[in-house]
């Protein structure tokens, strides 16, 4: 039987500019792979994608993109990858400021039990929520009608490269190993904010402002998934470890899928995570994962229905439920749908832990949201999902090209 392996799952968040460095190393990435299995390739092809694109988000307004891609397909083969190997360039940018480029190679089954992933991102999200640091930070709104719109708000840039590798050791247990450099920034946008009082009071360490953060990962990954972009059963346990530019992070992310009718998938997550050290604001306002990190607490990753990182801490609870309808799918008698549209209702709940607060499982101070999406899944390696989040501050317009789990 062959054995399953996991593949980057395509996320809607915000990420990291110099494209021609990274398309270089990507060009690079790929004719080393080439170069090793000169057999293998000479058996495989190649198909290319470029399309433009057009969408909305509650947070950045109007984004207009374009995304180019070459990759080489699994055939018939039944495995859980969305593909071989691919060559990705994403670039985007949105009516209030905010842009990314994004420059990746894959190979998640190029090679029997290896997985490799090299990323270069550059991005700017010029509409960041940043709200304080803790879990009971306040949000009126009375105090934008006061103060003007970006009292809550500050733009933040980053530039990063990242590489993972994963081995298979036995069955679906994988080891994983990876670095990352990142540079970011944080900019005040105008009139008075919360990150502009917090820079100056020292809540946020100016000596972080910017930050170059240089980490080494490492961790374990488990992995049963059917199918990587749109499981319909099985659990993906990830234990990792980050050390980075003057701390560390641990986390713990358990997903499962379930199959109890022909067309509905119940889907539910738990997550942890802790740092020690003096972690910078850039590290607190995201959370690891095996993948590429995400913003964390609040956004379509983390906490659907609230503000991009709308809770700020050093350690991090996230849990989920949801459950996936499949209200139209074609050809009716195939095991993998060529085309299907499902109606999807969620539950998120999530919170954040400041300095001298244990990370731990409680229901005390979980902030909790709820919603409904539709999303259109077409042959095997192609996800929209839009819909409509809220929490007890307002909602959010949802985009994304993943599942948020």
């Amino acid at each position: 039987m062959t054995p399953r392996t996991t593949a980057r799952r395509r996320s809607c968040g915000t990420r990291r500019t110099s494209t021609t460095a990274p398309l270089r190393a990507v060009s690079a990435a790929v004719a080393l792979l080439a170069g090793v299995a000169p057999g293998l390739v000479a058996q495989r092809y190649w198909q290319a994608k470029l399309y433009p694109f057009v969408f909305y988000s509650t947070i950045d307004g109007f984004w207009g993109a374009f995304h180019y891609g070459r990759y080489s397909p699994v055939g018939a083969l039944e495995r859980p990858e969305e593909h071989l190997a691919s060559l990705g360039f994403d670039a985007a940018a949105s009516t209030q400021g905010s842009y990314r480029v994004i420059a990746n190679a894959q190979a998640p089954a190029w090679w029997e039990g290896w997985r490799a992933s090299l990323t270069f991102v550059a991005a700017r999200a010029n509409r960041l929520g940043y709200y304080g640091l803790g879990n009971a930070t306040s949000y009126s709104s009375d105090s934008i009608a006061a103060a003007g719109p970006f009292y809550y708000r500050v733009s933040r840039t980053s530039l990063a490269g990242r590489a993972t590798v994963q081995r298979r050791v036995v069955g679906p247990l994988r080891v994983l190993a990876g670095a990352a450099l990142e540079h970011s920034d944080f900019r005040p946008l105008p009139g008075p904010s919360v990150f502009r009082r917090d820079l100056a009071s020292g809540a946020v360490d100016p000596a972080t402002v910017p930050f170059t953060d240089k980490v080494l990962r490492a961790g374990l990954v488990f992995d049963t998934r059917d199918n990587e972009l749109d499981p319909h059963s099985g659990v993906i346990l990830e234990a990792l470890f980050a050390s980075g530019t003057g701390y560390t992070r641990t986390t713990a992310d358990g997903r499962a899928q379930l199959h109890p009718l022909e067309r509905l998938v119940l889907a539910g997550r738990l997550a942890a995570e802790g740092t020690g050290g003096n972690p910078p604001l850039a590290a607190q306002q995201e959370m690891e994962s095996s993948e590429r990190p995400f913003v964390a607490v609040g956004g379509y990753r983390s906490l659907r229905g609230y503000h991009d990182g709308r809770f700020t801490g050093r350690g991090k609870l996230l849990g989920g439920v949801e459950a996936r309808y499949v209200v139209f799918a074609a050809p009716s008698e195939a095991k993998l749908k060529i085309v299907e549209l499902k109606l999807v209702a969620f539950y998120d709940a999530g919170r954040v832990f400041g300095p001298g607060e244990t990370v731990r499982l409680t229901t005390t101070g979980l902030h909790r949201s709820g919603g409904v999406e539709l999303a259109l899944r077409f042959l095997r390696n192609s996800l929209t999902v839009v819909g409509y989040g809220r929490g007890s501050e307002g909602g959010q317009l949802l985009v994304g090209t993943s599942w948020s789990y």
